[in-house]
């Protein structure tokens, strides 16, 4: 994986993977999110990504959604707790356009007051649609348990109340607040040659004023476990369990994507899936799911199961997870899981649009990219004994949260 680097002098960084397509991807990805928002203004980061299609200084709606599809490309976005992403897939004779159309979107935005108050409307429903599914609800609500009155812990979506009070100062207030230069990354793959993309870059986000951070983000410290159980008019019982975990920084943040991948990652042999749906019957969808931050990090196991059989199932779980944390992998249970996950890595870099937002992300975080080779090469070196050690550190039981829709 050849890939280039080039910083402009405003402190946008910009990564490049050359490859032989007809289409190409380009993204920018910007290192702030929901955590990043006051408590009155939850919500208004997911709501700008929202409305940044709204209308620019150059623009109106229709003529940026229009920019891209006209040429049968597509343009999206997305919010996470510590990120906001821009991105087009087109074909590469359109290329030069992505970049122009997403540069006027994220600096020249206008955010008209009547296009404010549609978004409004179809935000609120979105949070509405999220109430009526318990088994996504859940995942924000147990964050809510984790990381109990820390700006992390508030959902993404934000509320009702909240969204109904943003305006336009609101916004320019965020995004001068939160929209920084050195946090930009623009993220690049197709077969254009590096140098047209550099010029590219140049002209359309070189003129940005630089703007440095300046700041750092609220540490989270205070984690104590407990135990949270809903009242909820459903047919079945929904139940997380989990801990704090790694950020992304961590010297055993590997470790802990191959233990969750081993406990209960998407393969269908996962340890949890085969106890509790191959074996028992117990639930038709068991996963563990580890998120990193910048400063702390989540490990949760999710299922669905009967109300009747609940107890079983948490019974089930916590032995999967106490086997792990008194006997080391054999080392051929070792071997199958590694060869497992670098397996899934490599088919999952396959589709470029994840790879253009995982490079991204990567250059974002770390200010370099790891080739795959780096990436299958630390997977190999972890030992038994240090997904022992990290089991013991992680799944212990006393440190354990659990929340349960019932």
């Amino acid at each position: 994986m050849q890939l280039n680097y080039h910083t402009l002098k405003n402190g946008i960084r910009l990564v490049h993977q050359q490859v032989v397509s007809p289409v190409a991807y380009f993204g920018v990805i910007l290192n702030t999110g929901s955590r990043d928002e006051e408590k009155d203004e939850q919500g208004i980061a997911h709501f700008i990504e929202h409305v940044i299609f709204k209308g620019t200084k150059n623009r109106k709606a229709y003529h940026i959604i229009s920019r891209i599809e006209d040429v049968g490309g597509e343009l999206n976005a997305y919010t996470t707790k510590e990120e906001t992403a821009v991105y087009a897939t087109l074909l590469n004779e359109d290329y030069e356009r992505s970049m122009e159309l997403i540069s006027d979107i994220l600096t020249n935005s206008t955010f008209p007051e009547k296009e404010l108050e549609k978004e409004k409307e179809v935000v609120i429903e979105e949070i509405n649609s999220y109430k009526d599914s318990p088994s996504e609800l859940i995942f924000d609500e147990f964050e809510e348990v984790l990381f109990d009155g820390h700006p992390i812990a508030r959902n993404i979506l934000g509320t009702p109340a909240n969204v109904k009070k943003f305006s336009r100062k609101n916004i320019f207030d965020f995004i001068a607040r939160n929209y920084h230069t050195d946090q930009i990354v623009l993220s690049s793959v197709g077969s254009l040659p590096f140098e047209k993309i550099i010029r590219y870059a140049e002209k359309y986000f070189g003129p940005i004023p630089e703007k440095r951070r300046t700041t750092k983000r609220e540490g989270f410290y205070n984690y104590q476990a407990s135990e949270r159980i809903v009242q909820k008019d459903t047919f079945q019982a929904h139940c997380i369990v989990g801990n704090i975990a790694y950020d992304h920084q961590h010297p055993r943040r590997i470790g802990m994507v191959l233990l969750n991948n081993i406990l209960g990652g998407q393969s269908m042999n996962s340890r949890l899936n085969l106890s509790l749906r191959e074996r028992n019957g117990l639930a038709y969808n068991i996963e563990s799911n580890y998120t990193a931050y910048s400063d702390t990090g989540e490990f949760s196991i999710y299922f669905g199961t009967d109300k009747e059989n609940l107890d079983r199932a948490i019974n089930l779980i916590q032995k999967e997870l106490q086997q792990l944390k008194i006997k080391e992998l054999g080392s051929l249970q070792l071997s199958k899981a590694k060869k497992q996950l670098i397996g899934q890595l490599a088919i999952s870099s396959e589709n470029r649009e994840d790879l253009m937002l995982s490079i991204g992300k990567s250059y974002l975080l770390y200010d370099k990219v790891d080739s795959m080779k780096q990436v299958y090469r630390k997977i190999d070196q972890l030992t038994s004994r240090e997904i022992l050690e990290i089991s013991n550190e992680i799944l212990d039981q006393s440190k354990t949260s659990i929340l349960i829709y019932k």
